[in-house]
C-alpha cells in the first residue's frame, strides 16, 4: 500500500475483485491493465473488495487477493476499502431511487424473469414492501451512449436490451451495478479499466449513474483472457490460481497479453522494474484489438 495523496489527483483509477476466490491470470490482467494506466497518467490506483454477495465469499480469499498484488508490485494508494461496510451509502442511495418513484418490487426468481430481458411482469403490479422480493430500476426507452477507450462508441437501449434491472436484492443487500455506481462515485473514479465481460453492463450503470445525478467516469474494457477451452477465465470455471508462481513470469506473461512484451534486457527482472518499464511505455493502442485472447497456456 501507498500513502494516500494529501491532493485532489487529476487521474484516478481502480481496482474491484471479488473475494470469491485466488487471483488468476485474468483478473491479473485487469488489475494490471488499470494499475499502468493509472501510473502512467501520474494518477492514483485505489483498491476495492466486493464483498456484498456472502454466498459467493470464500474465507481467505480477500487476504489472498492483497498478498498477491503486492508480491507482483501493484502497490495501491490508501486504505482498501471494503464494500459491505458502505451499506449506509448504498442504502441511502436505494431510498433516493424509491423516493423518487423510480424502483418497484418484483418477485420473479431469476428462473421465471430469465436470463433475457426482463418483460415487466411485475412493473404494474405495485406490490407494497410485505412482499418478498427484489426491487427494480425502471429504465427508459432511450439510447444509452457512451465512448470506450478501446472499444470506440457504444449504445444501448435499455428497455429493448435488458429491461428494467434489479438494483435491491431480495435478500437484503444492494445488487452489484447500485454498489459500484455508488462506490466509484464516492472514491471519485474518473476512469475504469476491466476486462471486457462487463462492456455489457456499463450502459445500465451509466443510466443509474444518470438516475443518481452522479458522473460518469471514462471506461475501458480489455480483452478476456480464455482458457484452454475458449471460456474466460474465471473463479467459477476454476482457473488455475497465480500464487504458485514467480511474480516476474506472470507479470511478462500479462505485459505480453497486453501487447507490451519486455524487452529481453529485462529477462529476470523484479516486479518493480517490469513495472517501471511498463509504465513508461504504456499505450492503449498497442493492446491487442481482439475482444477474447488465449492465455498462456501455462497460467490458463
Amino acid at each position: 500500500m501507498r500513502p494516500a495523496s494529501a491532493e485532489t489527483t487529476a487521474y484516478r483509477g481502480r481496482f474491484a475483485p471479488s473475494p470469491s476466490g485466488d487471483l488468476h491470470f485474468g483478473s491479473v490482467v485487469a488489475a494490471l491493465g488499470s494499475f499502468l494506466q493509472a501510473r502512467a497518467q501520474g494518477g492514483e490506483w485505489l483498491l476495492r473488495i466486493e464483498n456484498i454477495d456472502p454466498p459467493r465469499e470464500v474465507p481467505g480469499a480477500a487476504a489472498s487477493i492483497l498478498h498477491q498484488l503486492e508480491r507482483l508490485g501493484l502497490c495501491w494508494d490508501g486504505e482498501v476499502v471494503y464494500q459491505r461496510d458502505r451499506e449506509e451509502a448504498h442504502r441511502a442511495a436505494f431510498a433516493e431511487l424509491k423516493n423518487a418513484g423510480l424502483l418497484y418490487r418484483c418477485r420473479c426468481s431469476r428462473r421465471v424473469a430469465g436470463p433475457g430481458r426482463y418483460p415487466g411482469t411485475c412493473a404494474q403490479a405495485q406490490l407494497g414492501k410485505e412482499v418478498s422480493g427484489a426491487d427494480r430500476l425502471r429504465v427508459d426507452n432511450r439510447p444509452i451512449v457512451f465512448t470506450d477507450a478501446l472499444r470506440g462508441a457504444v449504445s444501448e437501449n435499455l428497455a429493448e436490451r435488458c429491461g428494467d434491472f434489479v438494483i435491491w436484492r431480495a435478500e437484503n443487500w444492494p445488487a452489484y451495478h447500485l454498489a459500484v455506481v455508488v462506490d466509484d462515485a464516492a472514491a471519485g473514479i474518473t476512469e475504469i479499466v476491466r476486462g471486457g465481460d462487463l462492456l455489457d453492463v456499463t450502459t445500465r450503470q451509466i443510466y443509474l449513474q444518470q438516475c443518481l445525478g452522479l458522473p460518469s467516469p471514462a471506461y475501458c474494457h480489455l480483452p478476456l483472457a480464455l482458457d484452454l477451452d475458449g471460456a474466460k477465465l474465471s473463479k467459477q470455471t476454476q482457473a488455475a490460481p497465480v500464487s504458485g508462481l514467480a511474480a516476474e513470469r506472470v507479470l511478462s506473461a500479462a505485459l505480453r497479453f497486453l501487447g507490451h512484451p519486455p524487452p529481453d534486457s529485462l529477462l529476470g527482472a523484479t516486479p518493480e522494474a517490469l513495472l517501471a518499464w511498463a509504465v513508461a511505455h504504456w499505450r492503449l493502442a498497442l493492446i491487442p484489438p481482439d475482444d477474447r485472447c488465449p492465455a498462456p497456456a501455462d497460467l490458463a
